[in-house]
């Protein structure tokens, strides 16, 4: 008797001390939206986050180990405007998860809620890696992620509607903090409006115009193509001109180029984490921005 109460108890002990399975499996193809889709999903949600900071989300392998993610998915979760076009559509086929193919409710892209920049009068691959849709790299403005959030609180809530109060309550949480956090850093940032800055790729489109800074000149001569030497000797001739203030990175960039026009320049070299992960204290959505805005104001007052 006494051992079979025994087994009763540890078993309900177990019973609550295994937490209950996450309602929806989320596939994230970018750091910074796996880290949203926590944010408002809590712990109804189940996160696989399919990049890092130190990868180019452009050129990334269809490797069996996603599919099997993305055929277990009930939500895929991409910034789109072609950023995954390389690798995400093999996914999708591979996996053949008809939940989260592009029209279903399972499949949402980020960048269908923002004003895109740059979208192409006209497309031609000797332009370099130009995108159909627009620049792709909405997450560096902060006021994107906010429209981003407030539709995936959506999306989240009509496909699991028992959770909806949960994510509605979330997302309005999620709202007032990073209302407070966006006007926090544009004090912060303000003294850089109005800067120039000398960018490697054209990731910073979205940061530039929310800080008011300037692109006096990029390492790339065109999107995607590396740097040759002819341009870069443009570029330093150019810069005395335009008199940028920094030189700005990604994290997941080969530096040798920008440390290159750097050294022969005397710019301070920021590099910025681009998404969560990219640095230490980029290790979500508040520390991502915390410190790109620290990274830029340091980088403004180095003098070399």
């Amino acid at each position: 008797m006494h051992r079979a109460i025994r087994t009763l108890l540890a078993t309900a002990l177990f019973a609550f001390a295994v937490p209950a399975r996450a309602e929806l499996a989320v596939f994230a193809c970018e750091p910074e939206w796996g880290a949203l889709a926590g944010e408002l999903g809590g712990e109804r949600v189940g996160v696989f986050t399919a990049t890092t900071a130190r990868q180019d989300p452009h050129m990334i392998q269809a490797r069996p180990s996603l599919i099997a993610r993305v055929r277990r998915a009930d939500l895929v979760v991409c910034t789109g405007a072609e950023l995954e076009l390389a690798w995400l559509p093999l996914l999708l086929r591979q996996a053949g998860n008809p939940r989260v193919q592009p029209g279903q409710p399972g499949h949402f892209e980020a960048a269908g809620f923002v004003a895109l920049k740059e979208v192409p009068a006209r497309l031609d691959r000797a332009e370099g890696d130009i995108h159909a849709s627009g620049n792709p790299h909405i997450q560096t403005d902060p006021r994107n992620i906010l429209a981003v959030a407030q539709a995936l609180a959506r999306r989240l809530a009509e496909l699991d509607p028992a959770g909806g109060e949960t994510y509605r309550s979330r997302a309005a949480a999620f709202e007032a903090r990073w209302r407070e956090a966006i006007a926090g850093w544009e004090r912060a940032a303000a003294p850089l409006r109005g800067a120039s800055v000398v960018v490697h790729h054209r990731s910073w489109v979205y940061l530039l115009d929310w800080l008011g800074l300037v692109e006096a000149g990029a390492i790339e001569p065109k999107p995607g193509v590396p740097a040759s030497s002819a341009h870069l000797a443009r570029l330093l001739a150019d810069i005395p001109v335009r008199r940028p203030r920094m030189i700005l990175t990604a994290a997941y960039e080969n530096p040798r180029a920008a440390a290159f026009v750097a050294e022969k320049t005397g710019l301070p070299l920021a590099e910025l984490p681009f998404t969560v992960g990219g640095s230490e204290a980029a290790s979500n959505l508040f520390g991502l921005f915390d410190d790109t805005v620290r990274r830029l104001t340091a980088a403004s007052g180095e003098r070399r």
